[in-house]
């Protein structure tokens, strides 16, 4: 058996970790003020190397602003925050998005699946049929969820590339990790096999060229996950 290779954080991380960890639970509130670097470094033990690239990088999160000649302060991050920040609050809360969170990456999932339908349907072709339906078969032949979520991604993400819009897909890509987490979360609830069903039953609307039942099977199974019978909130 091969195990996995292990290997320690940098400072950096770590003094990355301890600051979005003191922003999210709420011991350094919005519009603190940070003490200088020098102070800092100080304080944590750490070089003013690690304390000003921590803190680059903390801005470019979104958890600080940083005003030159003024200071550092902790933002509001859900205002200035980017897809990283989501990750930094998915990790923070192990994995646990709040409600609203949830509802948001799923309605924006509804948008972005309709288009990316509407627009492959009229001009796929039997080969690109042939692999979205490959998908299908490896998600009904998954063994865990996390593989199952990995293939129902590359499913959508292939609906995306099929789409022809060339922003869509790399805008489902930086969604990866927020949608793996609620696909994940929706199988241990629900069960492998009704992810696999309501997968087959897009990609036969599909096949059959039918975008007007493919996009009501879309935005049905995904309502029914908002506010119907499947909810997948915490």
């Amino acid at each position: 058996m091969e195990f996995s290779k292990l290997s320690a954080p940098s400072l950096k991380e770590l003094f990355i970790h301890e600051l979005e960890t003191m922003i999210l639970s709420g011991k350094l509130p919005v519009g603190e003020k940070l003490p200088p670097e020098r102070d800092l470094a100080q304080s944590m033990q750490v070089s003013r190397a690690v304390v000003n690239a921590g803190i680059a990088e903390l801005g470019r999160k979104g958890f600080l602003t940083i005003k030159p000649r003024v200071g550092t302060f902790v933002a509001d991050y859900r205002r200035n925050g980017t897809l990283e920040t989501l990750t930094s609050i998915l990790n923070y809360n192990g994995g646990v998005l709040r409600d609203g969170e949830v509802r948001s990456i799923l309605e924006l999932r509804i948008a972005l699946d309709t288009m990316a339908v509407e627009h492959c349907i009229p001009k796929i072709t039997e080969e690109e049929i042939l692999k979205l339906k490959d998908y299908v078969k490896q998600l009904g032949e998954a063994m865990s969820p996390e593989a199952a979520s990995e293939i129902a991604f590359h499913f959508q993400h292939e609906l995306a590339y099929l789409s022809g819009n060339t922003l869509m897909p790399l805008i489902f890509s930086s969604f990866k990790i927020p949608v793996l987490f609620l696909w994940e979360r929706f199988i241990r609830l629900y069960g492998l096999e009704v992810l696999y069903k309501n997968t087959e039953i897009l990609c036969d609307y599909i096949a059959e060229r039918n975008t007007e039942k493919a996009v009501d099977w879309l935005k049905h199974s995904i309502n029914d996950t908002i506010s119907g019978n499947r909810q997948i909130y915490y």
